[in-house]
């Protein structure tokens, strides 16, 4: 049987899963198209601003978007952020101060985090230099929030309790929005000065509700990941309570001038028009991870989440157990790119990671992981993360290109 062949083997096993993406996807399309028609989204709000951009309408209306379609009372929305761990970098400094303590109660934050948060080593400018401590909850033998560990670990310091949704680098299960009430009930009952907030990176629209719909206080993300649609250039957001924008919005531009301020003069456009697209976009990334975790499944690789299993992010880990797997899967999706089809990627010492990182990323937006990309941490059980996808018209090519690839590598016998 042919690498074709059994591609479409497999794709034909993958019905149920697909319908149930599809249904998600139309449902927040249905969201979206609501939340324009509500502000009357018209060419003007595309318009580029420059200067302070004070009354910045397309700005403005843009956030207004945001905070309908994550049931919150403010959000930021801006180029100005660059990243999602520069969204979560915001929202810990202008919500935390000397002597308060962050708690994550999802094990350890993703490994950009650590300098952030100054876990391992001193770091300039971090939150342990400013005087904020922090400690960590793990989850539960099941992969889930473990309440009764939170309870006995909180403390009349603890001012934000950290949920990092996705899996990230780790081997843990992502975790569903419904899955934060509990959390968010009990803080609101016993610690009600505590904020919780949510890493939602990689897990916009892919459920028909996000994490604030369940008890967030305050949400972040990148708008080159889910919510861009693969057309926003840069950017991301932050969306919650009024109060915690605020302050939020005091770190990203200064206290007392906040969300006032931030012109862009490239324009509005790409922005209104990726978050229309997002529903659909990330249905296409969902349905691409679905194929790869079933096709390898059947190859005999470890897959989380399982093809038939219900999506909470649109990562795909893949437990390929070398080096030699991690090197020519991820040499195999950056050879199926439309852009920079022609590098070789291999293992380097990328800032912010403990261990050398590859990363197959051969996106028109640079980095996108709302794109198809790979990457993975050289370091045991070798697990690669697949993510993203356009179309899955594209996809479905990629992995065929890829598996020839690892193949020919002498790495995946078939």
């Amino acid at each position: 049987m042919t690498i074709k062949e059994r591609i479409l083997q497999v794709e034909s096993q993958c019905g149920e899963a697909f319908k149930r993406i599809d249904e998600t996807a139309l449902v927040n399309t249905a969201r979206v198209l609501d939340a324009f028609h509500k502000h009357e989204v018209a060419t003007r709000h595309f318009a580029a601003t420059t200067g302070y951009g004070y009354g910045d309408i397309g700005r403005d209306t843009l956030e207004a978007i945001y905070a309908d379609l994550f049931g919150t009372q403010a959000a930021l929305v801006r180029p100005q952020i660059a990243s999602g761990t520069h969204a979560l970098a915001l929202c810990l400094f202008g919500l935390l101060l000397p002597g308060d303590e962050l708690l994550s109660v999802t094990g350890a934050p993703y490994d950009t985090l650590e300098g952030i948060i100054g876990i391992h080593k001193p770091t300039p400018g971090s939150l342990a230099e400013m005087g904020v401590t922090y400690r960590q909850v793990e989850l539960d033998a099941q992969g889930k929030l473990d309440l009764r560990a939170i309870w006995a670990a909180m403390r009349t310091d603890t001012r934000v309790v950290a949920v990092q949704r996705s899996r990230g680098y780790a081997a843990r299960r992502s975790l569903t929005p419904e899955e934060l009430t509990p959390l968010s009930e009990m803080l609101r009952q016993d610690y009600p000065n505590a904020c919780l907030l949510v890493d939602n990176c990689y897990g916009e629209f892919v459920q028909a509700k996000e994490p604030t719909h369940y008890g967030a206080d305050v949400c972040a993300g990148s708008l080159i990941k889910n919510p861009g649609g693969g057309l926003a250039p840069t950017g991301g957001y932050v969306v919650g309570r009024k109060d915690l924008i605020e302050r939020i919005s005091y770190r990203l531009t200064a206290p007392g001038v906040g969300a006032e301020i931030g012109s862009y003069a490239a324009g509005y456009q790409s922005f209104y028009q990726g978050l229309f697209m997002a529903p659909h976009v990330v249905g296409q990334a969902l349905r691409t991870a679905t194929l790869a975790a079933a096709i390898f499944a059947q190859l005999g690789i470890r897959t989380t989440p399982n093809a038939d299993e219900p999506r909470t992010d649109i990562i795909q880990a893949l437990e390929l157990g070398t080096p030699e797997r991690i090197v020519a899967f991820c040499q195999g999706i950056q050879s199926a790119s439309p852009v920079d089809s022609m590098a070789m990627p291999e293992p380097w010492d990328m800032p912010g990671y403990q261990e050398q990182v590859i990363m197959a990323a051969g996106t028109f937006v640079s980095g996108a992981s709302i794109e198809l990309s790979a990457d993975a941490p050289m370091r045991e059980p070798y697990t690669v993360y697949l993510q993203g996808g356009l179309s899955y018209e594209h996809g479905k090519l990629a992995l065929m290109r890829t598996l020839e690839h690892m193949v020919q590598k002498g790495c995946l016998p078939m």
